[in-house]
């Protein structure tokens, strides 16, 4: 059996951006659904949270798994879900991008941090603002500038 720890910090947010997960009421329900639907497939998300329009998970990778399959069964059957359940008042979609960046063992506890205070911090910035940091941050320009 291999003894596999690599953290991963998602962030995806809703097609176009638009507010649709507007309630705590709904995102609460959301977060609990990805993170029931995860286990059930053998995805372990640690730590999930968001806002309105966009959602942060730390995940951790098993030795079977990939990021781009776990986004696809994470954003796929959880768009489903709330479309199922009719708790937006328009059609749910995520969009098609996302961040995913690895997480040193040393720095787990401040994305945690990060990701529990979702509520709190984007009182002050909004998502866009946030996106161009994560950009910036994580030089993600360079990368599409090789492209």
């Amino acid at each position: 059996m291999p003894f596999i720890k690599i953290y991963i910090h998602l962030v995806f947010s809703t097609l176009d951006r638009k507010p649709l997960l507007h309630s705590s009421d709904v995102r609460i329900k959301l977060w609990k659904h990805i993170k029931q639907n995860g286990t059930e497939k053998g995805i372990f998300i640690d730590m999930i949270n968001g806002y309105s329009d966009h959602c942060h998970c730390l995940i951790s990778l098993g030795s079977h798994q990939n990021i781009e399959k776990i986004v696809q069964l994470i954003k796929g059957e959880s768009s489903h879900w709330l479309n199922q359940n009719q708790l937006t008042k328009e059609k749910f979609a995520w969009q098609d991008e996302y961040f995913a960046v690895s997480v040193s063992e040393s720095m787990i506890e401040n994305v945690r941090n990060y990701i529990k205070n979702q509520e709190k911090h984007h009182q002050k910035k909004t998502f866009v603002e946030e996106y161009q940091e994560f950009i910036e941050k994580y030089n993600f320009e360079k990368l599409k500038a090789k492209e």
